[in-house]
């Protein structure tokens, strides 16, 4: 008879996809990278801040949990833009095992409503997440919030959070963790995301811009990068990175670079230090700002500057 010592002490593998999906700006790219432990995606307090599907890849204990980090659904689709970020989000409920729905404190409007019609076609478990919960100053107002959004619909859970301050982090995982079948891992064990050095640059530079210019800036601009070059130098590896920030007017270039470049060189600094920490090397970073009109509406331009569902 053979023997099969190692089969009771292995674990089981698990692996699993789970779409983070809401409205913008409830905080569902905070979430993911407190999830993570790390940053991935970027963040601001602008709207519609994430604008592409990005993967963040957890692999503990056995179980490699694949986070779907998505664009706000939103109603206004006036540009290819907002097209192409609704389409986003609404292809990540394909072929996933769970959801997370993150909606903001006590708040429920058209576009929750909206994003919840869709979740209900997703076939797969739905955990609900209250948001932002520690900014609620009447705190007796949330049980009652919680009790009727349990009635929209037959969730696997519903959990008040603070993703940003990490309350009630460790139960939502746990809910999600739950749910994430048996299966071969599809990522190696240190991977933290599918995307590529390059995008993860841009948006860096694009998450510095929104958070420079607030709402001096509209949100139609994209960054490009045009070099990421690395090298092994005596002192250490250097990657050499050249951003081009993408405007649509001249007056929008005059805002991004500032007072005799005084703003252009403010992104630039704190874009390098996430850099450095991501990439885990020196940075030599040029930026530069150009004007290219109507890239927003316009579907050829949006798929050469990299939205594209396909990719």
């Amino acid at each position: 008879m053979i023997s099969d010592e190692n089969s009771a002490d292995s674990p089981v593998s698990r692996c699993g996809y789970v779409a983070i999906v809401g409205r913008p700006n409830v905080g569902k790219s905070t979430l993911l990278n407190h999830l993570l432990g790390q940053k991935l995606s970027i963040t601001s307090r602008r709207p519609q801040t994430t604008r592409h599907q990005v993967l963040g890849i957890q692999t503990e204990n056995g179980v490699q949990t694949v986070f779907v980090d998505t664009p706000g659904m939103h109603k206004v689709q006036k540009k290819a833009i907002n097209r192409y970020m609704n389409k986003a989000a609404s292809s990540a409920l394909a072929g996933i095992d769970a959801v997370v729905f993150v909606v903001d404190r006590l708040t429920w409007n058209e576009e929750d409503q909206m994003v919840l019609e869709k979740v209900q076609g997703a076939r797969c478990p739905v955990i609900l997440a209250v948001n932002k919960v520690d900014k609620i100053a009447d705190k007796a107002k949330l049980m009652p919030h919680l009790e009727m959004l349990s009635s929209k619909m037959d969730f696997h859970g519903v959990v008040p959070i603070s993703a940003q301050n990490g309350h009630n982090l460790k139960e939502l995982g746990e809910l999600i963790t739950g749910l994430i079948p048996e299966g071969v891992h599809h990522f190696p064990e240190d991977q933290l995301t599918d995307r590529s050095s390059r995008f993860l640059a841009a948006e860096l530079v694009r998450e510095k811009v929104m958070r420079q210019l607030g709402d001096e800036l509209p949100y139609e601009i994209t960054v490009e990068i045009e070099e990421f070059q690395q090298e092994m130098r005596p002192k250490g590896p250097l990657t050499t990175i050249s951003a081009l920030i993408l405007v649509e007017r001249d007056g929008q270039k005059a805002i991004v670079i500032g007072d005799r470049g005084s703003r252009l060189k403010l992104i630039g600094q704190e874009a390098r230090k996430d850099m450095e920490l991501l990439f885990d090397t020196k940075i030599m970073l040029n930026i530069w700002v150009k004007v290219k009109a109507g890239w927003s509406d316009d579907e050829r331009a949006l798929k050469s500057l990299g939205y594209d569902h396909n990719q």
